[in-house]
């Protein structure tokens, strides 16, 4: 029998692993351009995350720092990200969260921006829809958050654990013209997560915008 804390230890590094690739994944797809983007994962009382200005086609497990949850660097090199405060804060205001994933898509900045004004992007009437953990039709209104974008991110953290507290089943919340953060208990469920509401974004946008 494998001993729990060994078992602790392997699986932490096979969410790693995972992390890292996702993270390669998102860049493949675009979704991650230039060293936009962060991603982290929670193990414990300690998160591991994307140091700032990474190229994330190229992300390893060596290029990720270990912090705590006050963000205080216990391991690795480089600094951490500006944003890496709103994943703390994610995690504090979401006790299941495994990873959160952030990417800067085309159809997540198009849409934010269309939609501040609304305070969401509403999303209804697809199959997709059902990718999201915990919703079972396609007749589910997943209304996906927006908060406007700034440079000063002690004030943003705070808006973001408002908009936490006030919209406890949402999946994701964008930053206007800025990018989407989605989380999941596990990697592979933030991973499915980001797909599912990528893909959403894209039909809504195409829809929106007259492309189709």
């Amino acid at each position: 029998m494998v001993p729990e804390a060994r078992f602790d230890d392997q699986k932490q590094e096979l969410e790693i692993e995972e992390l890292c690739a996702t993270a390669r994944q998102c860049y493949a797809r675009g979704w991650v351009p230039a060293t936009s983007g962060n991603f982290s994962l929670r193990s414990g009382n300690r998160v591991f995350i994307t140091a700032s200005g990474l190229d994330k086609g190229r992300l390893t497990p060596e290029d990720l720092l270990k912090i705590d949850m006050d963000g205080m660097v216990l391991d690795g090199k480089g600094k951490p990200s500006a944003e890496t405060s709103l994943h703390l804060v994610i995690y504090g205001e979401r006790a299941n969260a495994g990873a959160i994933l952030h990417v800067h898509t085309v159809w997540n900045t198009l849409l934010s921006g269309r939609f501040e004004s609304d305070g969401f992007v509403g999303l209804s009437g697809y199959e997709l829809l059902k990718g999201l953990s915990g919703v079972a039709t396609h007749e589910h209104e997943e209304r996906v958050p927006i908060i406007a974008n700034t440079q000063e991110y002690a004030p943003l953290a705070d808006k973001l654990k408002a908009v936490l507290q006030e919209n406890g089943e949402a999946h994701g919340v964008l930053l206007s013209r800025h990018g989407l953060y989605t989380w999941g208990e596990s990697v592979a469920e933030a991973r499915r997560h980001v797909e599912a509401l990528e893909f959403l974004f894209e039909v809504e946008g195409r829809r929106v915008f007259g492309e189709i």
